[in-house]
């Protein structure tokens, strides 16, 4: 399930916001058992879809939005496009795409 996987850290955690979260956990003699925090990705993912460009994917190289790039634009009716066709391609379902001027950006999108 493409929901599920290796989490990244986000505002409620210490350390860089996109980083592997990372909590060590050890066993009885001291040696590292785990690490990496695995969990619901849903948000994260919708997010890394949104922030990168075209080419930073290195196994989906076509997938990438660059939202970052709208503020050098007034057309967001390709960009609402352009969310819908690079979410399908990583199978997110988009219910609910709000993308206005001078409006909060609000995405509802499930995987299949």
């Amino acid at each position: 399930m493409k929901a599920i996987g290796i989490q990244y850290n986000d505002n409620n955690d210490n350390g860089e916001i996109l980083d592997l979260k990372v909590s060590v956990v050890r066993d009885a003699s001291g040696q590292i058992a785990s690490g990496l925090v695995i969990g619901n990705t849903l948000e994260q993912n919708k997010a890394s879809i949104l922030i990168a460009h075209q080419g930073e994917f290195k196994f989906n190289p076509d997938l990438g939005v660059g939202l970052g790039d709208i503020a050098l634009s007034s057309d967001y009716l390709e960009y609402r496009h352009k969310i819908r066709e690079h979410f399908a391609k990583d199978g997110l379902v988009v219910e609910t795409l709000d993308l206005f001027e001078n409006k909060p950006l609000k995405i509802v999108a499930n995987y299949e």
